[in-house]
């Protein structure tokens, strides 16, 4: 079967002598690993259009054990992002989340209309990187089936109180009446922490980064999101760790 689709290459790896064995984000089959032939030879035509962060058109040849790259045509090479170490480890941890929860073999437009839309605001700048870090990781999770319940207090159905706590296992908000000591891990939201996390997954997706916090909130709603990943999850990532210690030097 040929599929022609365009995609986001998530992940390179060598593969012999000069091959690639690349996962690509597609629009039309989600993700799809495929081997690249020849590809690290600078000379080879598919070398650009294979590499890390590159979004490219791409024929597909899937075969019953493997998938071949018949061509790959680049068409935005996100260079902004590898030139800068703390935009491109947080990049690599956007790729390494969408290879994780994005499905494979049915459509994916929204998961990387949501990553591409990432990497443009990371390459130029006009949004924190915190806020784009947040919005890309509560809505990929609300994409997969994490989406949490921010619409009230899961007691007593309160819109808002000055804190409101966030259950990081439970996808629930609490206020300080309802929340119970033993409910588990949770994050503290203030009212503009909590209408911001609001925003990232009830927001429609053209207005997604759209909006502003201050760098105390920007903070809170950066642990907030990360946390409520790696506890839904219940695992790690190794570009996220990464990322911190670049971010910490």
């Amino acid at each position: 079967m040929q599929l022609l689709t365009d995609g986001l290459v998530l992940r390179e790896q060598a593969a012999g002598e000069s091959d690639r064995l690349i996962t690509v984000l597609t629009r039309s089959s989600g993700v799809v690993r495929a081997f690249a032939r020849g590809a690290r030879n600078l000379k080879n035509k598919s070398a650009a259009a294979t590499q890390t962060l590159s979004y490219s058109e791409f024929s597909i040849f899937c075969g019953r054990e493997s998938n071949t790259i018949d061509s790959a045509d680049v068409k935005k090479v996100f260079f902004g992002v590898r030139q800068d170490l703390n935009r491109l480890t947080l990049a690599q941890y956007f790729c390494e989340l969408g290879a994780a929860l994005s499905p494979q073999e049915e459509n994916a437009e929204d998961y990387l209309r949501l990553l591409l839309n990432a990497l443009h605001f990371l390459e130029n700048g006009s949004r924190p990187p915190r806020i784009i870090k947040a919005a890309v990781e509560m809505r990929i999770m609300a994409l997969s089936g994490y989406l949490p319940d921010l619409v009230g207090c899961s007691g007593c159905g309160c819109y808002e109180s000055d804190p409101m706590y966030f259950s990081l296992k439970g996808g629930v908000i609490t206020c300080s009446k309802c929340r119970r000591p033993d409910g588990g891990p949770t994050a503290v939201l203030t009212p503009g922490v909590l209408a911001a996390l609001r925003h990232t997954v009830y927001a429609p997706f053209f207005k997604l980064f759209s909006f502003e916090l201050s760098e105390e909130g920007q903070r809170l709603l950066e642990s907030a999101s990360e946390r409520y990943v790696l506890n839904q999850l219940e695992r790690s990532f190794k570009t996220l760790d990464f990322y911190r210690r670049v971010a910490q030097t």
